[in-house]
């Protein structure tokens, strides 16, 4: 009866093994098949957007709109799959891309030197410089050196924020008090309004933002400076999926070449950004 009974669990746990080694099998077939394939084969894409950056991405009407949306839909229909779009805070869109919550990042992220050696950038979509935007009838600040002492305001976990702590730094290296104050927010919107409200004295925002501000609220904000170096921005894949992100750039080159990419942007910006098809990344980057 023993005998039988060894025989039995030895059975159990051969089927066991054998369960786990088909498994195995499929997700190496899948890792092997890449990204791409395997959205293919789902017939789904699910992509992570911040849509609070007007014009780049925001909501209208309950639905998802802007220049990167249209830039999305062109990709998503080249896949010939449909699109999912979750709408997050952008601090939450880095880590759970590499935690694969969803397959790809199509929200503006800006390339730095840390971020290129963990994901993998698209070509850019868009360039900007950091700008300090004011109050319209501000006077005590004429330039970003006069943002001694003052609050400050931008986004958490965003490309300016490291910008702005070392301006702050270089403002005390320079005998000066640095900011009186860094808030950040949650995102940018909320600083202009805490801008608007007199809870902050100046915020810092990207240009292509802060031209799309000012033309909505004429006479209200005006840009008093820049701080730091020019940046583009970029979608982001995991590093291992390049496939995916190499596939992106396929469709953005489509439409840049077939002027396209300038029309949509003389659409939502009024002005023509610099979206270079090489050169754009760092030394180190994926």
């Amino acid at each position: 009866m023993t005998e039988i009974l060894n025989r039995r669990a030895m059975t159990r746990l051969l089927g066991g093994v054998a369960v786990a080694a088909t498994v195995a099998m499929l997700g190496s077939t899948a890792a092997l098949a890449g990204a791409l394939d395997a959205i293919k084969q789902r017939g789904k894409i699910v992509v992570a957007t911040e849509a609070a950056f007007e014009p780049f991405e925001f909501v209208q009407d309950g639905k998802i709109v802007g220049y990167n949306k249209d830039i999305l839909d062109f990709v998503v229909t080249g896949m010939g799959v449909s699109l999912d779009q979750l709408n997050l805070p952008f601090q939450g869109i880095l880590p759970g891309l590499l935690a694969k919550k969803f397959d790809f990042v199509a929200t503006s992220v800006a390339i730095n030197d840390e971020r290129a050696k963990k994901y993998a950038y698209t070509r850019p979509i868009g360039s900007f410089d950091n700008v300090v935007v004011v109050r319209d009838k501000e006077q005590g600040i004429k330039s970003p050196d006069d943002l001694n002492g003052k609050i400050v305001a931008t986004q958490l976990a965003s490309s300016v924020q490291p910008v702005l702590e070392a301006h702050t730094a270089a403002l005390k290296a320079k005998g000066g008090k640095g900011y009186g104050e860094l808030k950040l927010f949650q995102a940018f919107p909320e600083a202009q309004v805490a801008l608007t409200n007199a809870q902050v004295d100046a915020i810092v925002i990207s240009s292509p933002t802060a031209a799309v501000l000012m033309k909505k609220f004429p006479n209200t904000y005006k840009i008093v400076g820049t701080i730091g170096e020019s940046s583009h921005l970029s979608w982001v894949a995991r590093p291992e999926d390049k496939d995916l992100r190499d596939f992106v750039n396929a469709k953005i080159d489509e439409l840049n070449d077939s002027g396209k990419l300038k029309a949509l942007q003389m659409k939502w910006f009024g002005f023509v950004m610099d979206t270079p098809k090489q050169g754009y990344l760092p030394t180190g980057a994926l």
